[in-house]
């Protein structure tokens, strides 16, 4: 005999193989990359200390993504540039006729476009 009790025998007792993960990784994402996005990657994961997978679930994990313009933005761009069209034509105008006739309409098309440079800034990402 050996000494150990049976209940002993029983606990020293391991289950053969890996003990089982708590959260498994069961789903697959496929993404394409050029040869020189995948150097970038792997170049960035060896420097951490990772494997490419790990770096990049780690990466997406803390990425920054900005969205798209919204309508409004879109529409505050199409507007500036019809206004950049404008300020142009005044321009051209200018040198046409005189300076001073057009004054006026220069400083009103001046502060319209600062308004909407304004609300552009404003809405930072």
């Amino acid at each position: 005999m050996t000494g150990l009790t049976e209940k002993e025998k029983t606990q020293k007792r391991r289950l053969p193989g890996r003990p089982k993960k708590t959260v498994s990784r069961s789903d697959f994402l496929m993404v394409r990359l050029t040869p020189m996005e995948r150097v970038l990657i792997d170049g960035r994961a060896k420097k951490a200390g990772l494997r490419s997978s790990e770096w990049f679930r780690r990466a997406a994990k803390s990425a920054k993504v900005f969205p798209r313009f919204t309508a409004e933005e879109t529409g505050w761009f199409r507007m500036l540039s019809g206004l950049a069209n404008n300020l142009n034509q005044l321009t051209h105008l200018a040198h046409v006729a005189g300076l001073f006739s057009l004054a006026l309409k220069c400083q009103a098309l001046v502060k319209k476009i600062e308004e909407l440079l304004t609300k552009i800034s404003g809405n930072d990402r």
